[in-house]
């Protein structure tokens, strides 16, 4: 299998359980996640060398989010130690039409505050065969953008494929301030995933298409992966698409470019969904899995698609699901049955 980098923050999560609002409850349940520590897990489960970089501090807190990676599988060999915290966020799960909440409580985190001689990216690439990293990174702190400037640099040198979840968060920064960090790293990217708010925001493309309401036709799509190839120089642009009927019911595909075919995916309907966070890292986990071991991009983006929709059956970040698992449900196993 294939060496993995993935590089970003892994930030303690607090939940109440089920669908609880923050305010009536007196306790949290612990879960572990964030962006490129999503796919890293993802990438492990199925049986790659996945390492995830960032930085945490030498405390329990620290020590208790590297053993989590650990626990399923991910190298913690270049995560550097010391700081002061680790970031934190808040998340009440939405159920029918009250929507899930996000509360960050992140600034100062070891990752934000990490200096480049924490790392060095020409080992950390060495041997490697993919880079991911997400626009959640960047955001972090001008700090982090550096650092993810440098590890796309060295990802080149050492002829690593580089993949980019666009992944934009208006709470971490502003459109504006994405756009002049983002655009100038595309350079380095080969492989661009986000959905059409994403492209809009982080890089300034909007599709032909009124998501709202429900007009996606692919042709939209298709126009706009073409532009944005020509601009950049991508290789296969990809797009999630999510119909949002309500918090916990939505549909769910994705579509491909690589310059010459266009692909768009089988449609799934996700009712009830468990736990939707995570659910575009789950996609790229698997994006990243099909491209690295599949013949085709139809292949790649239909385990992608599967492997993303499992996930938002599963609490927590990370996605824990085999390949096997995934490629059952790709190959039209949809029923839930028990498996004896």
């Amino acid at each position: 299998m294939s060496k993995v980098i993935t590089l970003g923050e892994i930030m303690l999560r607090l939940s109440p359980e089920g669908c609880y609002r923050f305010v009536e409850v007196d306790k949290f349940n612990v879960i572990w996640g964030g962006g490129e520590a999503n796919v890293a897990v993802s990438c492990a489960n199925y049986g790659h060398d996945a390492y995830f970089v960032s930085k945490l501090p030498k405390h329990e807190i620290g020590q208790a989010a590297v053993n989590a990676l650990r626990r399923y599988g991910v190298h913690v060999d270049h995560i550097a130690r010391g700081g002061d915290r680790v970031g934190i966020y808040y998340c009440e799960t939405g159920a029918s039409m009250r929507p899930s909440k996000v509360i960050y409580d992140r600034a100062h985190s070891a990752i934000a505050e990490a200096d480049p001689s924490d790392f060095d990216f020409d080992k950390i690439m060495e041997g490697a065969d993919w880079f991911h990293w997400s626009g959640i990174t960047p955001a972090i702190s001008d700090k982090a953008a550096e650092l993810t400037k440098l590890a796309c640099e060295a990802a080149k040198r050492h002829g690593v494929t580089v993949s980019v979840d666009l992944n934009f968060r208006k709470k971490l920064w502003t459109s504006e301030k994405a756009i002049s960090i983002m655009k100038p790293l595309m350079k380095y990217v080969d492989v661009c995933i986000g959905n059409e708010e994403d492209a809009e925001l982080c890089l300034g493309f909007k599709p032909d298409a009124d998501v709202e309401g429900g007009n996606t036709d692919a042709e939209g799509y298709k126009g706009i992966f073409q532009q944005m190839m020509k601009e950049f120089g991508f290789k296969y642009v990809v797009s999630t698409l999510r119909e949002s009927f309500s918090a916990t019911h939505n549909g769910w595909k994705a579509m491909i470019y690589n310059g010459k075919e266009f692909y768009q995916s089988k449609r799934y309907d996700i009712n009830p969904i468990i736990d939707r966070v995570g659910g575009g890292d789950s996609f790229s986990g698997g994006l990243i899995h099909g491209l690295l071991t599949m013949p085709t991009q139809d292949e790649a983006l239909e385990f992608a698609v599967a492997a993303s929709a499992l996930k938002q059956t599963i609490p927590g970040d990370f996605n824990l699901v085999s390949a096997e698992e995934v490629k059952a449900l790709a190959g039209g196993s949809a029923n839930g049955r028990v498996q004896r």
